[in-house]
């Protein structure tokens, strides 16, 4: 089960414009270096985790394999999104400090 605080920070990039979604969209933005996070939804297909583990492999992003395709997708106010591309270092920071066991102060 994902963390709330994770999919709030999730609502707020998306909000800030500050997200790219869908395999296409979050590879090409990975190419231009602006991804600071890879969301992956854990019922995303076998095919697709193995495509973007080996994308965040050679471009040394953080990938995070979470939350089910329709939370994922509801917490950036979207449908059907597999794949999620955090743009902000700050946020994308937070959200592997809460998985990894941290907490925001608040």
């Amino acid at each position: 089960m994902i963390n709330n605080k994770i999919l709030g920070l999730m609502g707020l990039a998306a909000r800030a414009r500050k997200v790219c979604f869908g395999a296409d969209s979050v590879e090409l933005e990975i190419k231009k270096k602006k991804v600071y996070l890879i969301m992956v939804a854990k019922d995303a297909s076998n095919r697709t985790k193995d495509k973007f583990r080996n994308i965040c492999h050679e471009y040394d992003i953080p990938i995070m394999i979470e939350g089910e395709i329709e939370i994922l997708s509801k917490a950036i106010g979207k449908s059907n999104k597999a794949i999620i591309g955090i743009e902000d270092s700050n946020l994308a920071g937070e959200i592997q400090k809460i998985n990894n066991g941290g907490e925001l102060i608040g």
